[in-house]
């Protein structure tokens, strides 16, 4: 059964979807077999992989407000990893959710059947601690949090630790952080090495290994419509990335 990670920071810019994307390439060329989920209606996740979501008749949205298979909705974008496409039309989701029974798990309960094809499914969430973000993380075994390394994006972590814990207690027990990931940091900068060293200070083991260097790269690979392990293999983005899907493949889960 796979694994199912949120990538979640309701703060938007901090790396999610080059996260979500890369680390799931990372994954596959390791021979797992992994799900994307795109469940930001910006759709970034979709055009970073070379969907162009705003051309499809059914996406997540359908499955999750209609009765539309999310069999139907599976892309095949490279050896051993799919993903599950959005546009805008999931922005509406939100609401017309608000009245259905058991909203914040429908998610989940679509994701279920899909479980046993897969080693990991990621989830890229929104910029936000809406429903959509509720319905990732209700669906999760594990979150990884972006943290981008400046101070403000530190303090506003408060806001989705507590909501991960309120999941938890009430919704989904089984839920844990599975680690927090330094992104665009700038090693030339004392400011970006303060910051890193106050989150390893507050969370400890719970910080990666592993930090993603802010380089312009990373702006050009959506362009091209590939992720960094494709779009340049040897940038040490790329590296990084490979080295965080070793962290996640050694504490797999084995009963």
């Amino acid at each position: 059964m796979a694994i199912i990670i949120t990538i979640a920071n309701q703060k938007g810019g901090v790396g999610k979807t080059t996260t979500t994307a890369n680390l799931g390439a990372a994954l596959a060329e390791k021979n797992r077999r992994v799900l994307l989920v795109d469940l930001d209606p910006q759709s970034a996740l979709s055009i970073t992989v070379g969907i162009n979501s705003d051309e499809l008749d059914e996406t997540i949205y359908n499955v999750l407000v209609e009765d539309t298979s999310i069999q139907d909705i599976v892309f095949d974008i490279a050896p051993n990893l799919d993903v599950i496409p959005t546009n805008i039309d999931l922005a509406a989701a939100e609401m017309e959710l608000q009245s259905e029974f058991g909203r914040e798990a429908i998610l989940k309960e679509k994701l279920d059947p899909l479980r046993p094809n897969y080693d990991y499914i990621l989830i890229d969430s929104p910029p936000s601690l809406g429903l959509l973000t509720l319905n990732a993380l209700t669906a999760a075994d594990e979150v990884i949090i972006p943290l981008q390394a400046e101070y403000l994006a530190m303090r506003g972590m408060r806001f989705l630790l507590e909501m991960i814990q309120r999941v938890k207690q009430r919704i989904n027990p089984r839920l844990t952080i599975r680690g927090i990931l330094g992104t665009m940091y700038k090693s030339r900068t004392i400011h970006s090495k303060e910051v890193m060293a106050e989150i390893e200070t507050i969370f400890g083991d719970k910080v990666f290994p592993v930090v993603i260097k802010s380089s312009i790269r990373f702006a050009e690979a959506p362009v091209a419509q590939l992720p960094i392990l494709q779009y340049d293999p040897d940038h040490e983005g790329a590296q990084a990335y490979r080295k965080l899907a070793e962290v996640i493949i050694n504490g797999e889960k084995t009963g």
